[in-house]
């Protein structure tokens, strides 16, 4: 039975290579929100995609943060990571800028997200893993993501359970 994690990623640079590792299917997502949807929300406010973002994190074993070049320092993304292990949630970055676009292109790295935060004096970045399957090929990079998802879900729940 497949784990149910909420996916936290850039939207507008990273949503259809974060599509790609949500339609593996190894691990159950929150719903796909659509460019309008997400535009909708924000005008409603920070609390309502506060709200939104609490709502559809409720109940899921892990979050993952899938990584792009811009995913660091956005605002949503790090209330999600903050909010993910405040709230003693498992949780991941997978790095996804190897992964091909809707027009067929790979990115460059972006920084660790996880760096920005600290936890008793350490920074988050050692406490949470950050995979790197960024093989040149991207079909090889989405087949280690295929391959691992689940175990790297799994490493990330036993890693909470740790703290």
């Amino acid at each position: 039975m497949a784990r149910s994690a909420f996916f936290s990623f850039h939207f507008a640079r990273d949503a259809w290579r974060a599509g790609q590792v949500r339609n593996i299917g190894a691990v159950d997502g929150n719903e796909p929100v659509t460019d309008n949807d997400w535009e909708n929300l924000k005008r409603q406010g920070d609390k309502a995609v506060e709200r939104w973002i609490d709502s559809q994190m409720a109940g899921r074993s892990c979050v993952i943060v899938l990584v792009g070049r811009e995913t660091a320092g956005r605002k949503w993304i790090d209330y999600e990571i903050q909010k993910a292990w405040n709230d003693g949630r498992a949780l991941l970055g997978i790095r996804i800028h190897r992964l091909r676009n809707h027009d067929d292109v790979q990115d460059s790295a972006g920084p660790n997200p996880f760096q920005r935060f600290s936890v008793n004096g350490t920074s988050l970045a050692s406490h949470v893993k950050l995979y790197d399957p960024s093989h040149p090929d991207s079909k090889v990079t989405h087949a280690m993501i295929r391959r691992d998802i689940a175990s790297w879900v799994e490493e990330a729940i036993a890693a909470k359970q740790r703290r």
